[in-house]
């Protein structure tokens, strides 16, 4: 067992295989490690994600002193799928493999699979133990739209896309179970180490996988006329908390807003707790109207990236509180720097839960859908604290040379030239989003050009795929990935991230780790 740091909260621990991944990744959930909040198995190593200020010295002495059982393994139930073998790439696998197509399926279904672990997708289930013959490389043009349903192969894996999403894999055959359901328990129907059997069957015996959509806020108000009413977006307005910490194993990550930071200054000016749900605004454009029934006045709080804001054209500050009357309009515009701004409301935006989180996630689907005109927002009843300030002078998001701090990545090894990572001067680039930050300005030479076997990831990685640009992770980062990790940023500098423009230069400044080496 290695344990290597993943940023200033989390570890990553790295062993032989999935039957030692399946059993300390066990052993660490029922030990109940202080300050652990998620478990993350991949192929050959598991991901320990910790609260913020946890001892990570003291947390990787836990784990190497953790009494481990590789001979135990949780039951599970064996799992069947029904499968239609008439997938777009069947006969193209048939001749990589050399089998056919008929030959594909059959190696397909005779023996079982096992569920190995989860990630990309809530849901998705990376499935090992196959017929070896079936191993096959990722197409080397993703599809930008994968079915719901579709059953692929890919390397040594196989799997079923829970929802229709973007995907590589070669797709041989299409089933209509259902995966994912947030309302079952557990949500995931392939838990690690389950068996699965795929069986053929007819075209018109499995219907096709259904898609899982976010959903549509509710267009009500809560008792007492407490909501907002959304007038207009013209940027990408979505609700956002502190995220779902937990579900990493399932495919789901934290999301939560990308600037956590700013998130949390809304709600201590408003004496919310620090995780109520807010509106995160990208690149402003949103107005918002105080519901007609209002009885009393709603007291708001703007924060993140400075906008020009204004109520029935009055012009309002930022980092400040304001009210808003029955009726009254909440005009946002664009950011002056900076990307993202929060609109927080005393009792905070009180849509339903979903894994016990309100935030919108863009990679996975989860929460509710992006804000549009005519939605109704319904706000929770006030705290029972007051309020203890009106302006909060904290910085704004610069708009200069954007230097973030980073730790050694665990793969900072796969870099021919490591100090190239700290010597460019990288820009951001246009191809940006909540998922992550795509940086230019020079191509890193890897060791090897071979995919890793999956790893858990963390907001803040920085990863180098084959083309060598780097890409900087964000709230909406998937929860596994194939290719080296260099850095992760410091979780302070993550939300800083977050506000780089495109076009924007970013430097990255290597730190000491928050952990003594033994």
């Amino acid at each position: 067992m290695r344990v290597l740091p993943c940023g200033d909260g989390a570890l990553l621990v790295e062993l032989g295989g999935l039957p030692e991944v399946w059993a300390l990744a066990a052993a660490v959930r029922g030990a109940a490690l202080p300050g652990v909040v998620d478990v993350v198995p991949a192929a050959r190593t598991v991901l320990v994600v910790a609260v913020p200020g946890t001892d990570l010295d003291r947390l990787r002495g836990a784990l190497l002193d953790l009494p481990v059982d590789a001979a135990a393994e949780a039951e599970q139930e064996p799992v069947q799928i029904p499968v239609v073998y008439d997938g777009p790439d069947l006969d193209e696998v048939g001749r990589l493999t050399g089998l056919g197509a008929d030959g594909v399926v059959s190696a397909h279904t005779a023996m079982p699979w096992r569920v190995g672990f989860g990630g990309f997708a809530p849901g998705f289930a990376y499935l090992t133990g196959g017929d070896e013959r079936l191993r096959v490389a990722r197409r080397d043009e993703p599809r930008t739209a994968v079915p719901a349903g579709s059953v692929g192969l890919a390397g040594e894996f196989s799997g079923v896309y829970p929802r229709t999403s973007p995907g590589g894999w070669q797709l041989i055959g299409r089933t209509g179970v259902t995966l994912w359901d947030a309302g079952r328990d557990p949500p995931a129907l392939l838990q690690p180490g389950a068996a699965v059997t795929f069986v053929r069957v007819e075209p018109g015996a499995a219907d096709p996988g259904r898609d899982r959509a976010t959903t549509r806020v509710p267009a009500h108000a809560e008792p007492g006329g407490r909501c907002l009413e959304v007038v207009a977006t013209a940027g990408r307005a979505l609700v956002q908390d502190l995220g779902r910490p937990g579900h990493a194993a399932a495919g789901v990550g934290c999301s939560g807003a990308a600037d956590r930071a700013a998130l949390r200054l809304a709600n201590r000016m408003l004496a919310n707790p620090e995780d109520t749900a807010a509106i995160e605004v990208t690149w402003g454009g949103l107005t918002l109207r105080g519901g007609p029934l209002l009885r009393a006045p709603l007291t708001v709080a703007l924060t993140g990236a400075p906008t020009t804001a204004e109520v029935d054209g009055a012009p309002v500050g930022h980092h400040a509180l304001l009210t808003l009357r029955a009726g009254q309009e909440l005009r946002i515009g664009p950011p002056s720097t900076g990307v993202r701004s929060y609109v927080g409301v005393r009792g905070g935006i009180a849509v339903p839960a979903v894994l016990g989180s309100r935030s919108t996630d863009t990679l996975s689907g989860l929460g509710p859908a992006a804000l549009r005109a005519g939605d109704v927002l319904p706000v929770g009843p006030e705290p029972n604290t007051v309020p203890h300030v009106d302006v909060a002078p904290v910085a704004t998001p610069p708009g200069g040379v954007l230097t973030l701090r980073a730790v050694r990545g665990p793969r900072l090894d796969r870099l021919v030239d490591a100090a190239a990572l700290v010597r460019t001067e990288w820009t951001v680039s246009d191809r940006s989003d909540r998922i992550g930050i795509r940086l230019t300005g020079a191509r890193l030479e890897r060791t090897d050009s071979d995919e890793l076997p999956s790893e858990g990831l963390v907001p803040g990685a920085v990863q180098v795929p084959p083309g060598g640009e780097p890409v900087l992770f964000l709230a909406d980062a998937p929860v596994t990935g194939g290719y080296p990790v260099v850095a992760v940023l410091l979780r302070a500098d993550v939300d800083r991230a977050a506000q780089a423009r495109p076009g924007q230069r970013v430097r990255l400044r290597l730190v000491d780790s928050p952990w003594r080496r033994a």
